[in-house]
């Protein structure tokens, strides 16, 4: 069994290319209770639809690789991986951490990027046509709300991360790779990897599952 987690402000779209082999489940966001709400605690929320005695795999993708691991800690029999996501606090880069300690975050607006689409697409590294396109309404769907939760929970995420296996490409410009160790590293790739390289990642996953 697949359970899917999509990035800020992103839904099942992303994994829409996917070819996984056996049952996938993506789990929906929730609305945050508060704006304080602790990412632990959100997890535990999102934790109700993974069954506690049922293996699996939780495969998080950016903010949604944090929300992969904390759910991990709450059911012992999934596994974790993560796809252009953080592995350990420390694998944020320096400036995104500057940011967090500052308290910057909370002065930028959060619909820049739907302002400047081709500033976004440098950033997630799409590539034109569909992958654009996709990325301009993803960007034009996020409720800014959301968005300004779950930055300050990734810029505050303390972890610390469980086991899981990363898949992550070389030119990632928004979560860089970091020191924690990667198992697929995925040249030319950038932040959009579950999207650009859709095919790619299936064949890893199941190969994965199959072992």
């Amino acid at each position: 069994m697949w359970y899917l987690i999509p990035g800020l402000g992103a839904d099942e779209r992303v994994f829409r290319r996917l070819r996984l082999t056996g049952e996938v489940r993506v789990l929906s966001w929730l609305p945050p209770q508060s704006p304080t709400e602790a990412l632990a605690h959100y997890a535990a929320r999102l934790a109700q639809a993974v069954p506690v005695d049922e293996p699996c795999w939780l495969v998080g993708v950016s903010f949604g690789g944090l929300l992969a691991q904390e759910i991990g800690r709450l059911r012992p029999l999934a596994r974790v991986v993560l796809i252009s996501s953080l592995g350990s606090p420390h694998d944020l880069p320096p400036l995104l951490r500057l940011a967090g300690a500052t308290g910057l975050h909370r002065l930028l607006p959060f619909s820049l990027l739907k302002w400047l689409p081709r500033l976004a697409q440098w950033f997630f590294g799409a590539r034109g046509g569909t992958e654009y396109r996709l990325l301009r309404q993803i960007l034009a769907d996020t409720d800014p709300q959301f968005a300004r939760w779950a930055t300050a929970q990734l810029l505050g995420w303390q972890g610390p991360g469980q086991p899981a296996v990363r898949l992550h490409g070389t030119r990632d410009r928004l979560l860089p790779v970091g020191n924690s160790p990667v198992a697929y590293l995925v040249p030319g790739a950038g932040h959009f990897l579950i999207v650009s390289h859709a095919a790619l990642v299936s064949d890893f996953l199941n190969r994965l599952a199959a072992r």
